[in-house]
């Protein structure tokens, strides 16, 4: 595996081995095991053009748990606020020796231009690009649902798997879309017909706008963040009502099966797309989605730069 850009990218072998991976990642965690050591010597940066909290930590631990040197580089405050080019910034990362590069860009598209510009010789991963993917966050939400419903282990089959929210906005629904499916998973989206991208008839999802219709046969549900800050437009009437047809509330949660899990990518609009009574019951694993992102990032940046060539 020379790049990770999108959930494309993966196999359903290859998306098994990282999980797979990441599960004997977190057992040697689990035992008390600090530092391993695969990646002693190699650089990763963590190059983020938009702001993070969970994604950038998360590949920072991971790599420093793989004995890695890490360097954080935003762009607020560095050279690219004085407008400074993705080009000239990638040639600089590169003369520092960067051996691979997750990237969060507001472009769709950055991190395939900076892994095939030839800027750089490392890998490099997509930690997030506009409204198009972050094939990271599809893997650790994978992982999850593997360990709750298939004992962590083998892939998908069966598993249902509703996605509610803000599709149109969301590059965590995109990549999920696409990796549970190649898993074996069926995937409903769920959503106002405002907040559904067009063409989104040929994901191979099934579409509903009607939550409470959508909730009594599913294994999972996964509510999204309605992204403000990406609309520019009056996507649904108010807040308001907006919760009243699309949030989990407690009620909502109680047409689920009983083994059904609640899950987040975060950050949550508490009281918006869910209430807090859900997001803290004990269905939901939306904090161990969380750890389980730290187990996953290791497993891809393992298998990256330190684990056998072409395992996955």
């Amino acid at each position: 595996m020379k790049h990770l850009l999108s959930a494309t990218d993966l196999t359903r072998d290859s998306a098994i081995t990282i999980l797979d991976t990441a599960s004997q990642l977190a057992a040697a965690t689990a035992q008390g095991v600090g530092k391993l050591p695969p990646l002693r010597g190699r650089t990763v940066v963590n190059l983020f053009y938009e702001d993070s909290t969970r994604t950038r930590t998360s590949f920072e631990a991971a790599a420093k748990r793989l004995s890695a040197d890490v360097i954080n580089f935003s762009a607020k405050g560095s050279s690219v606020s004085k407008g400074e080019s993705l080009k000239d910034t990638a040639l600089t990362l590169e003369a520092m020796g960067a051996d691979a590069v997750v990237i969060r860009h507001h472009s769709s598209g950055a991190p395939h231009r900076l892994a095939n510009s030839g800027w750089i010789s490392g890998g490099v991963v997509n930690a997030g690009d506009g409204t198009h993917e972050h094939p990271t966050q599809a893997l650790l939400d994978a992982y999850t649902l593997r360990r709750h419903l298939r004992d962590n282990n083998g892939d998908l089959s069966g598993v249902k798997v509703a996605i509610v929210g803000d599709v149109l906005h969301s590059r965590v629904a995109r990549s999920n879309a696409i990796l549970l499916q190649t898993l074996g998973a069926s995937v409903r989206l769920v959503g106002p017909p405002t907040l559904l991208p067009f063409g989104v008839e040929t994901w191979g999802c099934e579409v509903s706008y009607d939550l409470d219709g959508a909730l009594d046969d599913v294994d999972a549900v996964m509510m999204l963040r309605v992204q403000r800050e990406r609309m520019n437009a009056a996507y649904f009437p108010s807040a308001h009502e907006y919760s009243n047809r699309y949030g989990l509330n407690s009620a909502r949660a109680a047409r689920m099966p009983e083994h059904a899990i609640v899950m987040h990518p975060g950050p949550m609009n508490r009281g918006m797309e869910i209430t807090a009574d859900v997001a803290d019951s004990k269905r939901s694993v939306i904090v161990e989605q969380v750890s389980n992102g730290v187990s996953v990032r290791m497993a891809v940046l393992y298998l990256l730069l330190g684990g056998t060539e072409g395992t996955a």
